[in-house]
């Protein structure tokens, strides 16, 4: 059934929410943000004319709502598989499917991330509580509602970057523009939006878990590792002192190197499974909490 004509910007934008329904929210924000970018554009370069007449021309460049959520969803087929990256191929038996995660770019891709969460997660701490001790201790003050909005902002534009680094690491899909601001809302109708939005309030709460999650990545994933070369270096441990420590002084007989050796490597593979696994695992709790779940 073909919806009526939309008469304004706001219709449109209805309308292409009601035909996106079902698509990936990250998917319907970014259309959201392109239709009314266009629309926006075209009516003020025509201030001549009214939005019903502006959009009545626009149903036959830009297209019908309907018309444009279908391009939206082919092209995002097209892109997701073209960006996907290559999984390795499925093995049969269960030992080939434990090593084929050696040629899995997605696994590397998603220890990169959880490294680098400690670091990223100290700084969009500190941007919260300085933010927000700053904004909170200037309220009294003329300047104190600017900063604090302005303070919201600069996380909301944290948080789309962050988004951008998920999507590109994790392989989850995040919103590629942010919401569009609309451009005859009233100020206060953009700033109690901006107060009453859950996303402003979840985001905050990310920037936030992001540290703690951070430390519990890196500081699993270094004990991981450090238990793993142990083993595969423990041969070497005569060559230096003739003696691993754990513990105090333990000798290890020649004959458990192989084994050392091999029981390290094991552990190498299972820590890849592992955090493919958890950067799974984080990529949806950011988009759970980075992104707007459609209406």
């Amino acid at each position: 059934m073909t919806n009526a004509v939309p008469r304004s910007i706001q219709d449109y934008l209805e309308q292409l929410r009601a035909a996106l329904s079902g698509a990936d929210p990250a998917l319907i924000q970014d259309a959201l943000y392109d239709a009314e970018e266009y629309l926006r554009g075209e009516l003020h370069g025509h201030p001549d004319q009214s939005e019903e007449q502006i959009l009545a021309a626009i149903a036959t460049s830009y297209g019908a709502p309907e018309e444009v959520a279908d391009a939206y969803r082919a092209t995002e087929a097209k892109v997701q598989a073209a960006l996907r990256t290559p999984r390795p191929a499925k093995r049969p038996s269960v030992l080939g499917r434990f090593f084929s995660v050696l040629s899995d770019p997605r696994a590397y891709a998603s220890l990169f991330y959880l490294l680098m969460g400690l670091f990223t997660g100290i700084f969009y701490f500190t941007w919260v509580m300085a933010g927000s001790a700053l904004s909170f201790g200037m309220l009294p003050l003329i300047i104190g509602i600017p900063f604090f909005l302005l303070f919201l902002g600069s996380v909301r534009m944290l948080s789309l970057v962050e988004g951008r680094i998920v999507e590109t690491l994790l392989g989850v899909r995040m919103p590629r523009r942010p919401p569009h601001p609309g451009g005859s809302v009233p100020l206060f109708t953009r700033i109690k939006e901006l107060l009453t939005d859950g996303r402003t309030w979840s985001t905050l709460f990310y920037m936030v878990l992001q540290l703690f999650l951070g430390i519990l990545y890196f500081t699993m994933i270094i004990a991981w590792l450090a238990v793993a070369l142990t083993l595969i270096l423990s041969p070497l441990s005569h060559v230096w002192h003739s003696m691993i420590y754990i513990n105090g002084p333990v000798v290890v007989s020649w004959f458990f190197w192989p084994l050392c050796v091999i029981a390290g490597i094991l552990l190498l593979i299972a820590l890849l499974h592992a955090v493919r696994a958890m950067g799974y695992v984080h990529g949806h709790i950011a988009k759970r909490l980075l992104v707007r779940l459609a209406d």
